[in-house]
């Protein structure tokens, strides 16, 4: 019995968001008792999020599903759907493209972000619910839960966290689960 209610309160837990005192650009993360710093967008937050404005979204976002470089993190405990990132899987970011803000990939001419990129930030990528399923243009794109730059250097509008924390926050982390930034 014991079991069945921690794993439904887990299940119902919400990762929250809050901005960080002094930097606009940083934020601390809760899911339960886990607390860990963070780096959100260069601009800070807004509710009015715009593509290209480098603010993350003041919203409710639904966690989709992961991505995952496969010659790094060897091993991901998570009961998110991680897929493995491949040399050609693009996100298209150009709002008057009808794949705006969708995964696809080469050749793409579009504009467009590279998911495996050199710089390790998307070694584990997770997709927020942020203008997918309900998609319009402008309101921004490619907005996920990744890994951070060091010194924690501002995202152009996602939440990332260090490698350490993100191997800790996982386990708890499944399709569905609600990122709320305040």
């Amino acid at each position: 019995m014991e079991k069945t209610r921690r794993s439904r309160r887990i299940k119902s837990m919400i990762l929250v968001v809050r901005p960080a005192p002094g930097k606009k650009s940083r934020a601390l993360v809760q899911l339960g008792t886990i607390r860990v710093p963070a780096a959100i967008g260069r601009s800070g937050r807004t509710v009015l999020k715009r593509e290209g404005d480098g603010a993350t979204p003041i919203a409710s976002m639904k966690l989709l599903s992961g991505f995952r470089r496969g010659e790094r993190p060897v091993r991901l405990e998570t009961p998110l759907a991680i897929r493995r990132i491949s040399e050609e899987m693009l996100w298209c970011d150009q709002p008057e493209n009808a794949n705006y803000n969708r995964l696809v990939k080469t050749p793409f001419r579009p504009s467009h972000e590279e998911m495996k990129r050199k710089d390790g930030l998307y070694d584990v990528c997770l997709v927020m619910d942020w203008n997918i399923t309900s998609r319009a243009r402008n309101r921004g794109s490619a907005i996920f839960f990744h890994l951070i730059k060091p010194g924690y250097e501002p995202t152009a509008g996602c939440v990332a966290v260090h490698p350490r924390d993100m191997r800790r926050l996982l386990p708890f982390m499944r399709k569905g689960t609600t990122v709320r930034v305040l």
